[in-house]
């Protein structure tokens, strides 16, 4: 047996804590899966657990890239975290995957994730880049409505799914196209099939995951995780965050000065905390504003990360929620996803050690775990709502449909809600008025024209 940790949820629940925890309980080591804090010399904005709360733990794959360096890919990250994982269970240990970047993790707990908005084309083959894919298809770099209608000509039923405004995914949906020769929702339906069969060739569907798996969702309620990320931005900016981000601004300065250009839209240029204080560290050198501007624009950049860090909270829960559920769910394996409430840190011991460290030996004894749903009321709601979702879509597909009323598009599951809603409602009405005034001047008209044909 070769058994895999893996520790998932949004920034500010504790996911390196229970990481430490796991490790130091079962004989193990840590694996990071956050592309950011991959970065040396930025413990602070990248948010790297400080070395005396690592228990001694090894720490693999945490400052391992240097600025200077191109960031890494997700074939490359998947290859180096399957050896060390190789190499952890060589030595008789546990190995503990734990980061926030989900599309990273997934790529090493499935078999076959070839194909997606993330993943890579090919088992073996990394994505291209961006640049990559604009130098040989220049019309993904056009507007959306262009990219869209030529992937209604080459994939219609792909472009039927997305929103107009999903300009990533239909841009994405075009590449596959054009990577791979066939339309991407024919590439996916064949995907499907196959982990369908996957999951019916064995009674657990364990063979869509490379290893014997467990996996803990860190999560919390919004408001006290919101609460959580408040605080922490403020510690940031003690422990040093402003003095990293001038570091990394100085750097891109350097690099100007020799002619070199930081292409500012990849790897830990885009972390949060850089890109806020941009603003600021700009200013500073342009030496034009008053020191009253230069702290009211200081102020604004940091309200800007406290925006930014919540948003960012926001979508790694739509991926747990979404993209890591739904495949496990694919694959028969809900019930290897354990959601850890962490909403009262202060009752960590009751609702994360105990019952973490019961499922982790449950899995190395091979025995029964209990239902994921049992853990707490934060557990039961969550993922009944997500089982109650699925069920419901599992003899449809996901489309768009377009409200001729309100002339409004969106997906088949948010068309009952718009459908019910107020907005709908007050158009409806106004359709119907505008409908009965058109029919009042048409009768108003007919009527004219008989009384002119009777004279």
């Amino acid at each position: 047996m070769e058994p895999l940790i893996a520790v998932v949820g949004a920034t500010g629940t504790g996911k390196s804590k229970l990481a430490v925890d796991l490790a130091s309980r079962f004989n193990g080591e840590i694996i990071n899966g956050d592309a950011m804090q991959m970065y040396r010399g930025l413990p602070i904005i990248t948010n790297q657990i400080p070395i005396e709360e690592r228990n001694g733990i090894p720490h693999h794959l945490l400052s391992c890239v240097g600025l200077e360096e191109e960031a890494w890919r997700i074939g490359i990250f998947k290859r180096e975290t399957l050896r060390l994982i190789k190499d952890i269970h060589s030595r008789g240990k546990l190995p503990v995957l734990v980061g926030g970047t989900h599309y990273y993790t997934q790529a090493v707990l499935f078999k076959d994730q070839t194909v997606g908005e993330n993943a890579e084309i090919g088992a073996d083959k990394e994505e291209q880049t961006t640049n990559e894919s604009s130098a040989r298809w220049p019309i993904l770099d056009e507007p959306t409505e262009v990219v869209l209608q030529k992937l209604r000509e080459v994939d219609p039923a792909m472009a039927d799914r997305w929103h107009p405004n999903e300009t990533r995914k239909i841009r994405r949906s075009l590449e596959i196209y054009f990577q791979t020769g066939r339309p991407a929702s024919e590439v996916y339906a064949e995907q499907k099939r196959t982990k369908e069969v996957a999951a019916t060739a064995t009674s657990s569907g364990s063979e869509q995951l490379r290893f014997p798996t467990m996996i803990f969702w860190v999560h919390a309620e919004r408001e006290a995780l919101n609460t959580r990320l408040e605080k922490r931005v403020d510690a940031m900016v003690e422990q040093g965050l402003m003095s990293e981000a001038q570091k990394m601004f100085d750097y891109i300065q350097e690099k100007q000065a020799q002619g070199i250009t930081v292409d500012q839209e990849r790897g830990v240029w885009i972390s949060i905390g850089f890109k806020e204080l941009a603003p600021y560290f700009r200013a500073v050198q342009q030496g034009s504003s008053s020191e009253e501007e230069l702290e009211a624009l200081k102020q604004s950049s940091i309200e800007a990360i406290r925006i930014a860090t919540r948003q960012y909270s926001t979508s790694q829960v739509k991926w747990v929620r979404n993209k890591l559920w739904n495949t496990l769910s694919e694959a028969g394996m809900t019930h290897r996803l354990f959601l850890l409430d962490t909403s009262n840190v202060e009752e960590w011991e009751q609702h994360i050690t105990e019952p973490s460290e019961r499922l982790v030996q449950a899995l190395l004894s091979d025995e029964s775990t209990p239902d994921p749903k049992s853990l707490s009321e934060l557990a039961r709601t969550t993922l009944s709502a997500k089982e109650a979702k699925a069920a419901k879509q599992k003899n449809g597909s996901l489309k768009t449909v377009t409200c001729d009323v309100c002339n409004k598009t969106m997906t088949t599951e948010q068309w009952d809600v718009h459908m019910n809603g107020f907005a709908h409602r007050r158009a409806l009405k106004h359709a119907a008025k505008k409908a009965e005034h058109a029919e009042y001047l048409r009768k108003k008209e007919s009527l004219n024209d008989t009384q002119e044909q009777g004279d």
